[in-house]
């Protein structure tokens, strides 16, 4: 666990407490984020991390998959938030990325890069507009094109990470 923006930032990678999936299955269908309890079974193996505001509430989910886009070639952790209604004026998406590219980049280095980096696909108009740079830099994600939606794509590589020969 660390904090964060006075947030508590649980790891769930590979290591999913029966109690912490029960709290975030609750906490997507109160925000009306996934409903499907199909599609929540498949998603909590995905959790990297969750975060407890002060009160101890949980304020955000952020899952990874791995996936090797066709336009790149490559396996990623293709990553995605949902943070709950009241704290998206708060750096809490920023501080579970973050967090999630130290999380992933350990967890692949230790298990031999089965995935070489981190893609977003910028839903969010307001987190787009705002990361106008070709570059960002803390964390360091590249900008790589737009996805088949029209979307911003972005990558962020793994220290250590190696192209994977073409299958």
């Amino acid at each position: 666990m660390s904090a964060a923006a006075g947030f508590r930032l649980v790891v769930d990678w590979q290591a999913m407490r029966p109690a912490d999936a029960e709290a975030i299955r609750a906490f997507w269908r109160d925000e009306r984020a996934l409903t499907d309890e199909a599609q929540m079974d498949e998603r909590l193996k995905q959790v990297v991390l969750h975060a407890l505001d002060g009160d101890g509430r949980l304020a955000g989910v952020c899952t990874a998959v791995a996936a090797t886009p066709p336009p790149l070639g490559q396996p990623l952790y293709f990553w995605r938030c949902f943070v709950g209604a009241r704290w998206r004026s708060t750096p809490l998406v920023m501080s579970l990325l973050k967090r999630s590219c130290t999380v992933l980049e350990d967890y692949a280095a230790a298990n031999g890069h089965p995935c070489i980096g981190i893609l977003l696909e910028l839903e969010n108009a307001r987190f787009r507009d705002k990361g106008r740079a070709a570059v960002w830099w803390n964390p360091r994600f590249t900008y790589v094109g737009r996805s088949a939606r029209g979307l911003d794509l972005r990558v962020h590589y793994f220290k250590g990470a190696r192209l994977k020969p073409p299958a």
